[in-house]
């Protein structure tokens, strides 16, 4: 059910690094995204695809994880993504993306959770080191990089109080707490027939 599919689908950080993710799983997903939405139908995303242990170190040491979480430098040696994928926009194809990027996004992370895997969409990025790296052609430009693997966190949904802080957090036993703001605070205003 797509209602489950969301509320499992959580920005995870922490994973298993020895899991294999098949690269074709992340075809597939990129598949999901291919067949989304697009504005005007323009399709200006491409992607690389990374399952790579030594190029996945590379892409790592240009992402900055966790803003929230001030004394955390990112997942350590073990707990590493064992995939990227690099979504890119195809100026050639379409000078702006409009919001073609957070749908494919959303696409590929549930099915991810489809799947039982996971992952964390990350716009931190030192761009022109990923583009160097990946030798990424200039009409190409960075927009997010999607890290991708086998959970190794729990990541719990709270609901946060109007006058509560939405930063995400760590407790103790680092499970990893996500507020929510209320479905009535983000409500404006309902015009329903009666």
């Amino acid at each position: 059910m797509i209602a489950d599919l969301i509320r499992r689908n959580r920005s995870y950080r922490r994973f298993y690094q020895n899991y294999s993710v098949d690269g074709k799983i992340l075809e597939e997903l990129v598949n999901l995204a291919r067949l989304s939405p697009s504005a005007a139908n323009l399709q200006p995303l491409k992607y690389i695809l990374a399952t790579n242990s030594e190029i996945n170190a590379q892409i790592f040491s240009c992402l900055a994880w966790a803003a929230y979480l001030k004394d955390w430098p990112g997942p350590g040696e073990d707990e590493r993504p064992s995939a990227y994928i690099v979504i890119l926009s195809d100026t050639t194809v379409s000078k702006t993306v409009d919001c073609d990027h957070g749908i494919a996004c959303q696409s590929i992370l549930l099915g991810a959770r489809e799947v039982g895997l996971g992952g964390c969409i990350i716009a931190s990025i030192d761009r022109e080191k990923l583009r160097d790296i990946l030798k990424i052609e200039p009409h190409c430009k960075i927009m997010l990089v999607i890290a991708i693997g086998r959970p190794r966190e729990e990541v719990v949904i709270e609901t946060a109080n109007p006058d509560d802080s939405i930063k995400y957090w760590r407790d103790d036993k680092n499970i990893h707490h996500v507020p929510k703001r209320n479905l009535n605070d983000i409500i404006l205003s309902t015009h329903f027939n009666k």
